[in-house]
């Protein structure tokens, strides 16, 4: 399992079209066989700030994802919204 999260700020202002294109992206993204998880969270005194956490099943479920047009969709729909260019960090889930 791969999780990448994805830390976005928007532009005061597109809090809301920012959350409602995020979450059609993530109702149609966990429909994906390689993805087990989307969560769409909202920092709370920030509500600028959002964290995106995606858990992928393969390695090569990202590449597949991004290659979609719900996500083609959403990126352009969100790209200006964006106050600063959106980070992600891949993790490995260790098993213990």
């Amino acid at each position: 399992m791969l999780t990448v999260i994805v830390r976005v700020r928007v532009k005061p202002g597109f809090e809301g079209p920012f959350t409602e294109a995020t979450l059609e992206n993530a109702r149609r993204s966990v429909l994906e066989p390689g993805i087990a998880r989307f969560d769409v969270l909202r920092q709370r005194d920030d509500p600028c700030s959002f964290v995106l956490i995606e858990t992928y099943r393969t390695a090569d479920a990202p590449a597949t994802h991004k290659s979609t047009s719900h996500y083609a969709r959403w990126r352009d729909a969100v790209e200006p919204m964006m106050a600063e260019p959106r980070a992600g960090t891949r993790f490995d889930q260790l098993e213990g």
